[in-house]
């Protein structure tokens, strides 16, 4: 299973071994100690040393005791188009269980949870975080007993699950990577997201810069042609967007969600000459070219189903569950997770694809295997997860050039361990604006800004029905991968060249947006205005602080936001201040007014912008340490 790795050969692991004299079960327990990055992992071997075959009923990866405190419990729900929602609640006497049974981490409660003091802050108190690194069915329960102690336990869901250990042999648990802090909520997310990005993502691209992309999924859904798709290519290059990605629908008789699933050979009907002419063409136009696959799911109208029936997810002699029109492939099977590799391996050494956008849009029923016997059912949901890593396993070792999204209808299996094989994860099919403020708020707390999949979406919003200015919809993006889910020919000529200056920003911030430290400023939940949040280099040297108001209300003073991480004795400089969906301030837009401030002053005073008017307004406002000091 994917584990964190040592970077920087300054890990220890620490094993303590326990047997059961009686059963003959052995459990190693392994801790390993990244001492610099402030994480600890934990995990558990499980080895039958006895004669007689042993049943595994439950099999945690952590537990984790607080004997004293006065502590409440920070976690992630919600459901499609309204992921990781955060949830703060003092904790109760009894047991209280953050869990999904949906085969996938799920977008209904995500595998992380954090313990905090129940005055902590962003900036202040003492806060436990508990990051599983599994992408299937999890479970985590706080107990508070009769004396006020804590115990959290954190692993795999043990509802469906059983696993036969035969003697000599053992069972991996999920790793948990776990960190402490006494400096609030916005320390403990900046060391889940340096370690994320350093010791989690194995891809180049987790440090490689990643191209800025169009996908046409909400230009054209399954209604289109080579032209068509050369057309948005050839605008979308126009504006300076580096990769066009192919959604849904290229394949076998895919015209809509009821068919094509599982044969992933060119639909010629609508790409006369397959994908070879039309890749061709949009690499000669000087962009990379990507493609969406499915490759875990199958429709019943297909050659895949129709041939290998045994192959799905389903109870014998009932009607199977069928969820979007299609089934889930077994992937606790060796054949399938064979036939999928070398599938998908032949598309990527036939065609020159530089991304694939691997999707996942129901979640796991009629967990049954043809190939397991009945005594060994319970081990199916755990099996299809090690068959799925196993896939990118494969793929990844021979195609290490290939960046690979994840998404599961959008943020359904957000974790850390499929962030091992897809350094960037499709944050939300809610591409609205407004609702992602939200989203990648909660997301923020665990997973850093380079993980979050964010795209500008066409305008009345599909999800939604919204509609938010193009400037604004930017700002959220380029809280994300940043790219484009629109049709450039319906874009006029102004908003044409507001993304050509949106993408030379996003060029400009890349590194700081990307890899800076991550500040929450403030959410409108809370405040009932704005959100705001800032992003501060390494070095303290660069600043970019992005606000978005959500609720304009008449006779409000000036919005002074007070940032955070710079060097007090600093002296920053403005670089521009731009303002976005605003008439009234739009003069402000592009401003280089050179206005000086120490760090101090900006972090204890505040920087103070006028009243932002209008329904949806963005701010960006980039600054730059001139001097270290304040002169004598």
């Amino acid at each position: 299973m994917p584990s964190a790795f040592d970077r920087g050969g300054e890990c220890e692991t620490l094993k303590v071994t326990l047997t059961d004299a009686a059963s003959g079960l052995e459990a190693e327990l392994l801790y390993g100690v990244f001492a610099g990055q402030d994480v600890i992992t934990r995990a558990a071997r499980l080895i039958n040393r006895g004669t007689d075959t042993l049943e595994l009923k439950k099999a945690a990866s952590m537990c984790l005791d607080l004997p004293s405190g006065n502590w409440d419990m920070i976690h992630f729900h919600g459901r499609h188009v309204m992921e990781r929602q955060l949830e703060r609640a003092h904790l109760i006497t009894g047991v209280q269980s953050v869990l999904s049974r949906r085969g996938s981490s799920s977008h209904q409660q995500n595998p992380f949870v954090i313990l905090c003091e129940s005055n902590a802050t962003e900036d202040f108190g003492g806060c436990y975080g508990m990051m599983l690194a599994y992408s299937g069915s999890h479970r985590t329960d706080v107990e508070v007993d009769q004396q006020g102690s804590v115990r959290a336990v954190m692993g795999m869901n043990d509802d469906l699950f059983s696993w036969k250990l035969e003697p000599g042999e053992s069972f991996d648990t999920p790793e948990v990577l776990l960190t402490f802090t006494d400096n609030g909520l916005t320390h403990l997310s900046q060391t889940y997201h340096r370690f994320l990005r350093g010791n989690m993502i194995r891809s180049k691209f987790g440090t490689v810069r990643r191209p800025i992309l169009i996908n046409n999924w909400e230009a054209t859904y399954f209604r289109f042609n080579t032209e068509k798709i050369l057309s948005i290519a050839r605008q979308a290059r126009e504006l300076g967007v580096e990769m066009l990605v192919l959604d849904d629908g290229w394949f076998g008789k895919r015209n809509d969600d009821n068919a094509g699933l599982g044969d992933w050979y060119v639909n010629e009907s609508k790409l006369p000459g397959g994908l070879a002419p039309l890749i061709g063409a949009i690499n000669e136009m000087g962009m990379k070219f990507g493609i969406w696959v499915e490759p875990e799911m199958v429709n019943e109208d297909s050659d895949l189903y129709r041939s290998h029936p045994d192959w799905v997810l389903t109870v014998p002699g009932r009607k199977p569950a069928v969820s979007r029109n299609q089934l889930v492939l077994d992937l606790s099977r060796k054949d399938v997770v064979d036939w999928l590799y070398e599938t998908l391996a032949g598309l990527l050494r036939s065609y020159h694809i530089e991304y694939i956008k691997w999707d996942m849009n129901r979640n796991l029923a009629d967990v049954y295997s043809r190939l397991l016997p009945s005594d060994r059912q319970g081990e199916v949901l755990h099996r299809y997860v090690l068959g799925l890593y196993d896939l990118l396993e494969r793929l990844t070792s021979e195609f290490p050039d290939v960046l690979i999204e994840g998404c599961s209808g959008g943020g359904g299996r957000f974790d850390a361990a499929m962030l091992a094989y897809c350094p960037q994860i499709w944050c939300s099919d809610d591409s609205d604006a407004i609702e992602r403020l939200t989203i990648q708020y909660g997301t923020s707390f665990g997973y850093p800004v380079s993980a979050v999949g964010a795209h500008v979406s066409a305008v009345p919003n599909h999800q939604t029905g919204r509609s938010t200015p193009l400037g604004v919809r930017g700002v959220v993006a380029m809280a994300g991968t940043f790219g484009y889910e629109l049709d450039p020919g319906k874009l006029s000529e102004e908003e044409k060249e507001q993304i050509r200056v949106q993408i030379t920003r996003f060029d400009e911030y890349y590194d700081l947006i990307q890899n800076g430290d991550y500040y929450r400023l403030g959410h409108w939940q809370d405040n009932g205005y704005y959100t705001a949040w800032q992003m501060v280099s390494s070095d303290q040297d660069e600043v970019l602080v992005s606000v978005v108001t959500v609720r304009p209300r008449p006779n409000l003073g000036p919005l002074c936001l007070k940032l955070k991480g710079l060097e007090s004795d600093g002296i920053y400089e403005t670089v521009r201040t731009e303002v976005f969906g605003s008439p009234v301030l739009r003069g402000i837009s592009g401003n280089t007014e050179k206005r000086r401030f120490t760090g101090a002053a900006l972090m204890y005073g505040g920087f103070v912008l006028p009243f932002l008017f209008c329904d949806y307004v963005g701010v960006q406002i980039c600054l730059r340490r001139t001097e270290r000091s304040v002169p004598v």
